[in-house]
């Protein structure tokens, strides 16, 4: 695990919120001089914490209305199976995220769909042709209460 700072941790919220900061607005920010902040910006890349910068898009804007929450069940949860399954998963656009998870079931996704009968189209055509699954679970999101990619910094101190 990474030493950070109160100075990596203020410039990684900066730019959890906003990555199009310049290196200089944030030492501005920060009240810094901007070659140590940029210096500790392209440390923190180089140890691998800030992995990439990305734009965060707005999935309803773009007819992506429904998530949904998909439990997995392999029919035997070998060293074989789960690569397979992990590697035929890691394939599929509309999976988001995918974990393995402790308790009744093997894995949980984070599925994204443009509706319910895309997301019925997913389960069929997708989901049902990995032959290795035993058993599978949805629930569906109703109301998005909290979305974000912001990590909590602040327990690092």
């Amino acid at each position: 695990m990474a030493e950070l700072n109160t100075k990596d941790i203020e410039i990684l919220e900066l730019l959890q919120s906003n990555s199009d900061r310049s290196s200089t607005e944030i030492a501005q920010q920060l009240n810094m001089s901007q070659s140590p902040c940029w210096r500790r910006i392209n440390r923190l890349e180089q140890e691998g914490i800030i992995q990439k910068k990305v734009a965060v898009l707005n999935r309803e804007a773009l007819g992506m209305e429904l998530v949904a929450f998909t439990s997995i069940n392999l029919r035997e949860a070998s060293r074989k199976n789960m690569e397979h399954f992990e590697s035929e998963v890691s394939l599929m656009d509309e999976v988001v995220e995918c974990y393995t998870i402790t308790g009744a079931w093997d894995y949980m996704l984070k599925v994204v769909a443009k509706d319910i009968r895309h997301y019925e189209q997913f389960v069929r055509n997708r989901l049902l042709e990995i032959p290795m699954i035993g058993q599978i679970y949805s629930n569906i999101s109703v109301t998005e209460i909290k979305n974000t990619t912001e990590l909590p910094l602040r327990q690092q101190l």
